[in-house]
């Protein structure tokens, strides 16, 4: 699918639009670390008619610029966000967001109400309970690690990332169009700034203000999560008040991929309340 890219705060971010639009409101796509929008390929297209679709690659992933010092923890995210909707002349938006996403969905439904009519919250990282073990522990390592090969680092990624998908077949294909962007000496520093990035101070901030969400909500999880256990999402549910929580059987982290069509329905019925 075509996309292009827009100024956002002196960034390219790269985007596509799809769907039909209509009476419904916008539905905001929000990938997470260290994906990009061809996680939602498959959803989109099963979106409800009548609803304008737009999927960004996040700033430093995908076809976006590289971060070049810029705020790339989830509140950063979730400002440029903002400035991305403004930038296309979108009021409100239903907001999906998976992994980190799911984060930067919960900053603005906290911080900006009024321009958050849904949220999704797909394998969504929340509170404390972020990054991994292995992240946490890539990054006491940076000293070492951004001096090493950017190809021992793509190894160690595609191998963590794997685990993250039911289906080899699929994994395979996807994972090498998400580590692509940090091929190279300057891919590496890129990674290596998104790693730094990876606090859950802003999740661990909104917190106390989960209750406060107005916007009707949806919770999704994969039954067999390694990277976030389904005990987070349910935590999620209970956190926000009148918010639905489905545990999709025998999925992992990369639900969009491996379970579209329940996906697409977890969102649809969402825009129907």
């Amino acid at each position: 699918m075509r996309g292009e890219f827009v100024d956002v705060a002196g960034a390219r971010l790269y985007y596509y639009a799809a769907g039909t639009r209509g009476a419904g409101e916008p539905v905001l796509f929000l990938h997470g670390f260290p994906t990009s929008s061809h996680l939602w390929v498959e959803v989109v297209p099963l979106v409800p008619s009548g609803h304008r679709v737009v999927v960004v690659d996040l700033l430093g992933y995908g076809r976006s610029d590289r971060p070049a010092g810029r705020p790339v923890g989830v509140r950063g995210h979730a400002e440029r966000t903002v400035a991305l909707l403004d930038a296309l002349g979108i009021n409100r938006a239903c907001v999906v967001g998976h992994d980190l996403g799911g984060g930067v969905a919960q900053v603005m439904a906290v911080r900006w109400p009024h321009r958050v009519s849904h949220v999704a919250l797909v394998n969504s990282v929340a509170f404390d309970a972020w990054p991994t073990r292995q992240v946490k522990l890539a990054r006491a390592m940076l000293p070492l690690t951004r001096h090493l090969p950017p190809t021992w680092l793509l190894s160690v990624l595609r191998t963590d990332l794997l685990r993250g998908y039911a289906a080899g077949e699929r994994a395979a294909h996807s994972v090498e169009r998400y580590v692509k962007p940090f091929a190279g000496p300057d891919g590496r520093d890129a990674f290596m700034e998104h790693l730094l990035a990876l606090d859950p101070a802003d999740t661990v901030a909104v917190a106390p203000r989960l209750k406060d969400v107005v916007a009707p909500t949806a919770v999704v999880c994969g039954a067999d999560d390694p990277f976030v256990p389904t005990e987070v999402g349910r935590r999620l549910h209970e956190a926000i008040p009148g918010s639905t929580f489905e545990v999709l059987p025998d999925a992992r982290h990369f639900t969009p991929e491996e379970a579209p069509e329940q996906i697409a329905a977890a969102i649809g019925g969402l825009l129907k309340r």
